[in-house]
Formats: structure tokens, C-alpha cells, sequence
């Protein structure tokens, strides 16, 4: 019998016990993957602990970032920041030393060039070379940032003549976050070019981002397959016994902050339609400037951080919750950009406020699937939580209301998809 499994090599900086968006989206490949006929391997690497058994995963020693090299160089403190070291102030605001702030980042943007990882290209080239001399490999994936793993999945696959594909968690010189100046960015946008040229399709996780790619590399093959959450996580948990909010993940003055909520809440409470057995819960670092807003609104009482937990005390914290909050991005450019944690909320399976940020994917998203809400208005954001509050009071919990849907938003359907792509382009 001819055995018709194909063999794909992932290659990605990131893989649990790594944690990060990077590492979910490649777990849940290497682990679904194989249910439509693909076995993954997982060039990476090397890992602050041992990966799980069940995958295959190739750890390959990292000899530090750029940055890095440089300070010890400069005989500097490797934990410390090099802007910092070598006496350039750092730019506290926009206001505040401008000029060097400016300066510094153009410097940086050369030094490490074409990104922060760039000295792991030769050790893993040189590994991807020994793993070809032993094993055929059908198809590679490279995903990014960090942007070097393109580059060495063009080499790979240039050299030993296999099919490829470039994954996009974020942009190249189309992330509208892109950090540097204009002429690193031409420079950028050339070799992105140069590397993706013979790439034999590309995916990004949304439509919008996919239309942003087609407008640099327009006779590509760009798919949009979105990022997802891991079926087996899905499990049962008691409710709080409190009219509890829960946010995990980092924040971001101004940007992605919950000032709006706590204004809701602040006057809810002042009026007496919320009581006192509110908790909102956050989960992620500590922010001097959080703690100012829950000053500020009165809220010392109901709201605390929690401060950084391992992601399984934060999956449990999502699932107990009655409300989950997601807050989004306040740039009208973030509307092809889904929030890393909205898809491990579909996993708890509670409602989802969502706060911020343009009419985009994320509201189609929570409408699709029908588990919560995308509100920017004050005004509506009272409505929702007043309603909810008063289900809360009247039931002992607020009932979860999402439909089959969500599963299109899984590893599972995230690997079927890719499997798509790769039986193509093979």
C-alpha cells in the first residue's frame, strides 16, 4: 500500500512551552494538521522548558538577538536597555526629547537589520540541511514576525526545490505598526520582494490583511486563515459568584485601556443600578496607570490587578467569569486585526464585551457567533451592561448565548483550511 501522508516542516521562532500568539498558532497546526493528512514538524528555537512529547520538534540554539551582541561588545548589562546605557535619553513623550528618540530608532533600525533574530538564519539553514539530507519534506511553512524565518524558508526552498508557504501574523512592511523610518522601510519593502517572490502562497489571519498584502505583492496567492482556539480547551467551570468582568492580556494607555468601562461602572454604581457585589478582574502586568483610573472612578473596591499568571490560571480565570472584556486597538487601521485573546474567550464560552477600536473583523466575529458585543458608544456600552446585570441578579449568572459558529474559529478548522492550501500548492 502506498502510503500518502506528506511531511511539512513548520519553521517559527516561537512553540510552546514559549508562550505567545506565535506558538498557539503553530501548536495548533503541528497538532491538527495530521487529521488531514499532513505530519508537521517544528523547527524552532531552543525552548525555556520541554515541548509536549506528542509533537516533533527540532530546537536549534539561538545565539541571541542583535542587540544583544552589541552590548556585550560594549561590555553593557545584557537586562538593561542599550538606549539607556549608552546615555541617549529615552523619549518619554512625544514632547520630551524628540530629536534623540528619533535618532536612536533610525540607528537601531540599521544595526539590526533585517530583524533583531537575524544571526539564527545560518545555524538553522545549516539544521533544515542535515534534516534534508535524511528525511524528504513535501511542503514548508515559515511564519513571522520574527521576518528571518522567511528569509530561510526561501533559501530552503529555492535550494531543495520544495514547495512553500509564508505565514503572516502580522505584516511585513504593511503593518501599519511598521517601526522604523522611511528609507528602512523602502529597504524593507525590497527585500520582502526579493524573498517572497518564489514563495508559493501566502496566508495572513483576515480578509482586510490579505488585501493589504495583495497591494505589495499583487500577483500573489494570499489566503486569510485567522488564528483560532484549541478545541480540547473548551471545558466546563463554575461561574463566580460575583457580577464578575475578567481581562487577560496586556493594556496599553490611551490605546487599549479600560477607562470607558470604569466611567460605565463608576456612574452605574453612583446610581444604584449596579451594587456591590461587582468584581472586574484583570490579568497581565501591573500598570501604575490602571490603578490611577480605578482611583479616579472609585473603584478600589471592585476592580484589582492580578499581575502575570501562567496562561492555564488565566484560562480558568476566562471560563469562571460572567463577562469577559476585550478592548481593541484605537486605529481605524485595526480593523482587519483580531485581538490575541478573543479567541481563547470563544474557547470559555462566555460572554464577550468587547470595547474600542473600528467596526471590523472582531465585530463580525461576536456577531457570527452570536457571544457578545462590539460597543464604543457610553451609552451603549450602559445598556449592555445593565441588562446583563439585571440576568445576573434575577438568575445567579448570565447565561452564555453563542452558536455553533465558533468552531469555524478553532485549531481544527484552522489546520483543515492550511491542509487546503498545501495539498494546492503539492
Amino acid at each position: 500500500m502506498v502510503d500518502k501522508r506528506k511531511k511539512v516542516l513548520l519553521i517559527t521562532d516561537s512553540f510552546p512551552p514559549r508562550t505567545g500568539g506565535a506558538s498557539l498558532r503553530m501548536r495548533g497546526l503541528a497538532k491538527y494538521l495530521p487529521c488531514y493528512g499532513w505530519d508537521a514538524t517544528v523547527l524552532t528555537v531552543d525552548l525555556p522548558g520541554d515541548p509536549d512529547e506528542k509533537y516533533r520538534v527540532i530546537q536549534v540554539p539561538y545565539p541571541g538577538d542583535v542587540t544583544e551582541q552589541i552590548k556585550a561588545k560594549l561590555r553593557l548589562n545584557p537586562q538593561e536597555g542599550l538606549q539607556d546605557q549608552i546615555g541617549i535619553p529615552a523619549q518619554v513623550s512625544r514632547a520630551k526629547n524628540p530629536v534623540t528618540g528619533k535618532i536612536f530608532k533610525r540607528i537601531e533600525g540599521w544595526l539590526t537589520y533585517p530583524d533583531q533574530k537575524r544571526r539564527w538564519k545560518p545555524v538553522a539553514e545549516a539544521a533544515i540541511q542535515d534534516l534534508l539530507s535524511r528525511e524528504n519534506y513535501h511542503a514548508l511553512i515559515s511564519s513571522s514576525p520574527p521576518e528571518i524565518t522567511h528569509l530561510i524558508a526561501a533559501q530552503v526552498s529555492s535550494e531543495f526545490d520544495i514547495p512553500w508557504i509564508a505565514d503572516f501574523r502580522d505584516l511585513w512592511t504593511g503593518n501599519h505598526y511598521y517601526a522604523y523610518d522611511w528609507l528602512r522601510k523602502f529597504v524593507d519593502q525590497r527585500l520582502e520582494l526579493v524573498t517572497l517572490a518564489n514563495a508559493s502562497a501566502m496566508v495572513t489571519v483576515s480578509k482586510p490583511l490579505c488585501k493589504t498584502q495583495g497591494s505589495i505583492h499583487k500577483q500573489a496567492w494570499i489566503v486569510p486563515i485567522t488564528n483560532g482556539f484549541d478545541p480540547d480547551e473548551i471545558k466546563p467551570s463554575e461561574l463566580d459568584d460575583k457580577f464578575s468582568i475578567t481581562y487577560t492580556g496586556k493594556l496599553y494607555q490611551g490605546k487599549r485601556d479600560p477607562e470607558l468601562l470604569f466611567k460605565v461602572l463608576h456612574d452605574l454604581l453612583q446610581e444604584g443600578a449596579i451594587h456591590g457585589d461587582l468584581l472586574v478582574k484583570f490579568y497581565g502586568y501591573k500598570m501604575y496607570w490602571v490603578e490611577a483610573l480605578v482611583n479616579k472612578y472609585g473603584l478600589s473596591n471592585y476592580a484589582f490587578q492580578y499581575g502575570t499568571v501562567v496562561r492555564k490560571t488565566a484560562l480558568e480565570a476566562q471560563r469562571s467569569s460572567q463577562i469577559l472584556l476585550a478592548l481593541n486597538w484605537d486605529n481605524p487601521k485595526d480593523a482587519g486585526v483580531y485581538t490575541g485573546k478573543i479567541f481563547e474567550y470563544l474557547a470559555a464560552k462566555r460572554p464577550i464585551l468587547a470595547l474600542g477600536g473600528p467596526q471590523g473583523v472582531v465585530s463580525k466575529l461576536l456577531d457570527e457567533t452570536n457571544t457578545g458585543f462590539h460597543l464604543k458608544a457610553e451609552e451603549e456600552v450602559r445598556k449592555a451592561l445593565t441588562s446583563w446585570y439585571e440576568e445576573y441578579r434575577e438568575k445567579g449568572f448570565i447565561a452564555y448565548q453563542g452558536n455553533e459558529m465558533i468552531h469555524d474559529y478553532s485549531h481544527e478548522k484552522m489546520a483543515q483550511k492550511y491542509s487546503q492550501v498545501l495539498n494546492e500548492i503539492c
